[in-house]
């Protein structure tokens, strides 16, 4: 099996699928070869790396959280942080982060299911990306239902230094991750990682562990590039994803994915 995460992965700099890239996971799928994507997007974010592949594969959602069928438009599963849980973190976030914003990331049973709010933001949270589609709430709304991940952001500040300030705080109550520097952490209920989601997924598909090729260029890689046979780091990636790698190659801008592919199923 051969899982990827998505952005600064597999797609290049202006989020698209190389022709070079879907060709060699083109091959691969010939070859009877699984492919999964194991990215933090959302479902509602998939069907654009979906049309670019041409392909619709099992995804790993949510930094592990959730397991969705693009195929089908199906959430299979998901792991949750209650609302218990969800206030207390605010609390301690609100309290080592002064000035910080809170945002929940939630799903239904399909990736547009209109019943279930699916990204939610307090006043004081700013996004990290353009055109986001959230629903702006009052702070008290964005932990008032189960959550695959609370996000919690600081403008100015460094990804790893909010980590390092919340982590020995919440313990092991929730999985803290973070895919850009620019001041954005993200929690999942605890043990949720990249892994446990591609662990999940290669149990159903009847996969083991040590024949799985991972990729992937952030910290929230990291636990799913240890436990795959083999795991391949980005040259753009962030230091912990290089040190986590057993191989590191091209950037994603340079077909890196393809590249490695390539060699097996070229």
């Amino acid at each position: 099996m051969v899982a990827t995460d998505v952005d600064g992965t597999l797609i290049d700099h202006e989020e698209r699928v190389t022709d070079r890239t879907k060709a060699a996971v083109g091959a691969l799928l010939a070859d009877g070869v699984s492919f999964v994507l194991a990215t933090g997007r959302p479902p509602r974010w998939i069907a654009p790396v979906v049309e670019g592949l041409g392909y619709a594969p099992l995804c790993v959602c949510g930094n592990g959280a959730v397991l969705y069928d693009s195929a089908t438009d199906r959430v299979l599963d998901s792991v949750t942080l209650d609302v218990a849980t969800l206030s207390w973190l605010a609390e301690v976030a609100e309290r080592a982060l002064p000035g910080c914003g809170l945002a929940a990331e939630r799903v239904g049973a399909s990736a547009h299911d209109a019943v279930t709010p699916q990204f939610v933001s307090s006043p004081l949270y700013v996004h990290a990306w353009l055109n986001p589609d959230d629903t702006a709430v009052a702070r008290e709304e964005v932990i008032d239902a189960p959550a695959i991940k609370m996000l919690v952001r600081l403008p100015g500040a460094r990804s790893s230094d909010m980590r390092a300030a919340l982590a020995p705080i919440v313990g092991e109550r929730a999985d803290i991750t973070y895919s850009t520097e620019h001041g954005l952490i993200e929690l999942s209920a605890p043990g949720v990682t990249k892994a446990s989601g591609l662990a999940a997924v290669a149990q159903r598909l009847g996969v083991a562990a040590e024949t799985v090729v991972a990729f992937g260029d952030m910290p929230n890689d990291v636990p799913m590039l240890t436990m795959a046979g083999h795991g391949v780091a980005m040259r753009n990636a962030h230091p912990e994803a290089l040190a986590a790698a057993d191989e590191i190659t091209e950037s994603n801008s340079a077909d890196g994915v393809a590249r490695i592919l390539e060699r097996w199923w070229g």
